[in-house]
């Protein structure tokens, strides 16, 4: 590996978060961020260190009685003439800033802190070794666990985390998982579920010039659109947390030519459903509101409860000392809670600004999300301040 691929995590939460975002990982191409990241974790000794493909995990083994996961994508968005990062008045610009190499950062200090050198080094692949020594000033209260992983960025059948639970689904094992995902340094509870149906409407092939000889399928399409724009979706309140529903129209395509009568019109809708429902529940309930046109499943992924009343997710609430709120959109979450692990969202990035061209986060949101998630892992009784 090239030296100036490695990371050191010894630097500041900005100059670290700078370090990874510096190294492009757009997804499917995760593997030198992958390894530089896999060699600094191997390299802080006292942890188990394993890795599927470009998914790295790091655990330790001190044998306490609740294991908290940490969670994090190293793959971002294509590049958009957004390297290197730059840093402008307290804000780090740049592609993954916010999306999430923050919290990757931020993932990657919390290791060093709990795992540093003065806990003695095992060998590769061994399990995690136990010390009462660890750098930072505490002993962490519970067992952690890092999940870095690849390919969050595109189809769900490539997705890191999915490959984890396939093939090791014991290295998941947690009581409770925290994603850091975009989140402004807020809690984001569970996720809403999505789910999309295509919606073709037929009509009769003419020429435009005698266009009472066809059905214009174009023209059809339009009482489904009005049913869609007349909807009312459902406000969820689940565990304190609101859920907005919505059920919309998102591409339509239909036509020929320019001077061909449209036999076929397609319209694809997205339905973002609250999690007290599951997919067939939720494609149930579409195939109600849209009663009178073919509708056909193309995709859908079930969304994810709260988990609030989790003693591991209460905690983290009170040491965060914010209120929940729901998560609109789906995460990863929602694989967690499939493996019926308590999981939330909270990382340092802002949600609105991931995959823009300007993207970038707060520096300040990096080091409150590290406080936060240092003072929680530490325990009540446990010293204060970071490294």
């Amino acid at each position: 590996m090239s030296p100036g691929m490695r990371l050191d995590l010894s630097l500041s939460a900005t100059e670290l978060t700078r370090a990874v975002v510096d190294i492009p990982s757009p997804s499917g191409a995760e593997s030198t961020l992958a390894d530089a990241v896999e060699e600094a974790l191997t390299g802080l000794g006292g942890l188990r260190v394993d890795r599927d493909g470009d998914a790295v995990v790091a655990r330790t083994g001190l044998g306490r009685q609740t294991r908290v996961l940490l969670a994090g994508h190293l793959d971002t968005v294509p590049v958009a003439d957004n390297l290197p990062s730059r840093l402008v008045d307290g804000h780090l610009y740049g592609c993954g800033t916010s999306d999430m190499k923050a919290g990757v950062a931020v993932m990657l200090r919390l290791a060093a802190a709990l795992a540093g050198s003065a806990a003695p080094a095992g060998p590769a692949g061994s399990a995690g070794v136990a010390s009462s020594a660890w750098s930072g000033g505490f002993v962490p209260a519970h067992d952690v666990t890092w999940v870095f992983y690849d390919n969050e960025e595109v189809d769900a059948v490539r997705n890191g985390l999915r490959r984890l639970a396939a093939n090791h689904r014991d290295w998941l094992d947690a009581d409770l998982a925290l994603l850091l995902e975009p989140t402004s340094g807020e809690i984001e509870a569970g996720c809403q579920g999505t789910l999309r149906v295509a919606v073709t409407v037929p009509g009769r092939r003419a020429h435009s010039a005698r266009s009472w000889l066809g059905e214009n399928a174009i023209h059809r399409a339009a009482p489904l659109l009005e049913r869609l724009a007349s909807y009312q979706p459902r406000t969820v309140t689940i565990d304190g947390c609101v859920y907005r529903e919505g059920l919309n129209a998102v591409r339509i395509t239909g036509g020929v030519a320019g001077n061909i009568i449209p036999d076929a019109c397609e319209v694809l809708v997205n339905y973002r459903f609250a999690p007290d429902r599951d997919v067939t529940q939720a494609l149930g309930h579409v195939r109600e509101a849209l009663d009178g046109f073919p509708v056909e499943l193309t995709d859908s992924a079930a969304g994810a409860l709260p988990g609030l009343t989790a003693p591991a997710a209460a905690a983290f609430v009170q040491a965060v000392g914010r209120t929940p709120v729901a998560k609109y959109g789906w995460t990863d979450v929602a694989r967690f809670a499939a493996l019926g692990i308590p999981a939330l969202n909270y990382g340092p990035g802002d949600p609105n600004l991931a995959h823009t061209r300007d993207e970038h986060v707060a520096l300040g949101l990096i080091d409150a999300a590290e406080d936060v998630l240092h003072r929680y892992l530490a325990g009540p009784a446990a010293g204060r301040g970071r490294r």
